[in-house]
């Protein structure tokens, strides 16, 4: 749609490079402020067990790992919403396209975390960061599909061998 509004191929790539980017910045934001909220009630402790409990008692649980599809379509309202409030009629799409693509390669990239085997080093070590997350410090490590936003917000984890200098 964004090329068909006028823009060039490139010029659309890059604003659905932008979206994924966008995407990792919510991605973060949510399993932080969200997934990770302190609760004291009954039922604030109960919708923060099935929206992100279960998955940290349960972690290896195929079926608690990727948010429902129908649920994720029907967010995707508001969050076409959100961009077109904030960008133009053209780049909308283009943005929005991006950002699904950064949620489905999320949600993707959060299953073989957990259920797969990597043999090359950079899988290797986002597996090693996420697990870390659930089983060491889980209040530290947010990104799933990338560390840069724990670095640029301070929740980076200290390694195994920083706490044992300590």
């Amino acid at each position: 749609m964004s090329v068909r509004m006028g823009h060039t191929l490139p010029q659309t790539a890059l604003m659905v490079a932008f979206g994924i980017f966008l995407w990792t910045f919510v991605e973060y934001v949510l399993h932080r402020f969200l997934f990770h909220i302190e609760t004291k009630s009954y039922w604030g402790n109960t919708i923060h067990y099935l929206l992100h409990g279960c998955h940290h008692k349960h972690p290896m649980d195929g079926l608690r790992l990727v948010f429902p599809p129908a649920a994720a379509a029907i967010l995707c309202i508001p969050f076409w919403n959100l961009i077109k409030f904030c960008a133009t009629p053209s780049t909308t799409p283009a943005l929005f396209g991006g950002g699904l693509l950064g949620y489905v390669m999320y949600d993707v990239t959060h299953y073989y975390l957990h259920h797969g085997q990597p043999t090359n080093q950079v899988p290797k070590s986002l597996k090693k960061y996420h697990l870390n997350h659930h089983f060491r410090i889980q209040n530290k490590g947010f990104g799933i599909t990338s560390a840069f936003w724990d670095r640029v917000f301070g929740t980076l984890p200290q390694t195994k061998a920083a706490d044992k200098a300590r």
